[in-house]
């Protein structure tokens, strides 16, 4: 007989070696091979078991539908995101780069639910009561209903989730949780697929609304197995830049509203504020017209915003161009300048040096900003302010067509209502006849000089 091996599968996509790998040749995800811990080349077969009254399957009709509205979390950003509120039983899974203030945001969730009279339990696994105390002393999340510990092992969370009987229940975050049910240390696939399921199946049978907190590799995906994105019923994704304050919320996976909004929000010394308008964030200050700047407006979910584009060229003899760029695709951006080059009478650019970015830290990768930025690169290379009450937004073709965007009845209500009464859009036609019509209502250098000393 021939000696039984052990098999080596990973946990991810069921891929299967006889020894031990760290790294999974299938799906190349790390520390998900584990051991079979069974033999090759034995079929165990399944036998079917009777449902019991209570689960046998009935027509979809006389199923009760339950309760699904959204109760409002007290902060209007996050509940946007949600669609509205947090739902009852709810699964929600809070990922972002490490100091971005997903703690930060979810203790002020905690702070305006338990002020609504709702009690909710805050487990913290990474840090301890003191430290968070500390925190919500700063913050002013301090409530009587808003109860706190320090528990890495689940068992003991759900002991405590016994004993408090919370509304809401927050764990921060789900991958320093352990289960002694399986084996690994914290934040292997393993642990992190036993705490999530047993965190969302407390969740559907209590009723009870989860919010987990979530780490992300260094490429930006949420660690841990994938199916934890597959087993939450909300996926939130909060972003920022270190070097601003301003924080984004956006949600990837919603079963109960829309994945098409964005949630603003703004770092601060005494926690995190809310944005409800941020038009003017990503606008300049200056009063005085200066070539380069072009404002478009911009789609975040179904929310427009106006962002102002600067460009600035300068001549060089080096063989080969700088084009460096910072809040738009450089991929883009190097389109535009050949269609500039070719489509709109501006031959010279390939002798000069092009910088392109945003004003505020804000990313544009939708191409409806491109006519904005054409008209930055235009009015930078000519040396003509764009007045401060002319937008563009377009997709620009190779053809040097400028294309239709969606939600352009929003944007342009937008601007409208922002004060922008020069519109340049796909009604332009062409990019080189809304270039033209943008420096024809530019302000050359002399005017400009003479307009500041006034």
């Amino acid at each position: 007989m021939a000696r039984p091996t052990s098999a080596f599968r990973c946990t991810e996509c069921g891929w299967s070696t006889v020894k031990w790998v760290g790294r999974c040749a299938e799906c190349q995800q790390w520390g998900t091979v584990v051991d079979a811990g069974e033999q090759t080349g034995i079929v165990r077969s399944l036998h079917a078991v009777a449902p019991s009254a209570t689960r046998a399957a009935r027509p979809i009709g006389q199923i009760e539908s339950g309760s699904t509205a959204h109760r409002p979390s007290g902060i209007g950003e996050f509940d946007r995101v949600l669609g509205g509120g947090i739902v009852a039983g709810a699964a929600i899974l809070l990922s972002g780069e490490p100091g971005v203030g997903k703690s930060t945001l979810l203790l002020e969730v905690a702070a305006r639910v338990a002020a609504t009279g709702r009690r909710v339990l805050y487990v913290s696994a990474e840090e301890s009561t003191a430290q968070v105390r500390l925190r919500a002393g700063r913050t002013g999340a301090l409530h009587d209903e808003l109860y706190l510990a320090a528990e890495t092992d689940l068992a003991t969370i759900l002991g405590q989730v016994d004993q408090v009987s919370p509304e809401l229940l927050i764990v921060d975050s789900v991958q320093t949780v352990s289960s002694s049910l399986s084996d690994g240390l914290p934040g292997q696939p393993s642990q992190v697929r036993e705490v999530a399921s047993t965190l969302i199946r407390v969740a559907k049978e209590r009723h009870l609304p989860v919010l987990l907190v979530g780490h992300v590799t260094k490429d930006g995906s949420i660690a841990g197995p994938r199916l934890l994105e597959h087993l939450v019923d909300v996926v939130c994704q909060f972003e920022g830049d270190r070097q601003t304050a301003l924080r984004f919320i956006r949600a990837l996976k919603n079963r109960f509203g829309p994945t098409d909004e964005v949630g603003c929000f703004e770092m601060t010394g005494d926690g995190i504020v809310e944005v409800p308008d941020p038009s003017g964030l990503f606008l300049s200050r200056s009063r005085t017209a200066v070539s380069g700047t072009c404002v478009t407006v911009a789609l975040e979910g179904r929310r427009a915003l106006p962002v102002e584009v600067q460009a600035l060229v300068v001549g060089t003899k080096a063989p080969q161009p700088r084009r460096v760029v910072n809040g738009v695709d450089p991929s883009r951006v190097a389109m535009i300048i050949a269609v500039l080059e070719r489509r709109a009478n501006l031959p010279k650019l390939g002798d000069h040096d092009v910088y392109v970015s945003t004003v505020g830290g804000v990313r544009l990768v939708e191409p409806g900003a491109d006519l904005a930025i054409a008209v930055a690169i235009a009015s930078a290379m000519r040396d003509r302010a764009i007045p401060h009450e002319l937008a563009a937004f377009g997709e620009i073709s190779l053809a040097g067509e400028v294309r239709p965007v969606t939600s352009a009845t929003q944007r342009r209500s937008e601007a409208r209502r922002l004060g922008y009464s020069t519109i340049l859009d796909v009604e332009s036609g062409s990019v080189h006849a809304a270039v033209e019509r943008a420096m024809t209502a530019a302000m050359p250098s002399r005017e400009r000089e003479l307009d500041a000393a006034f």
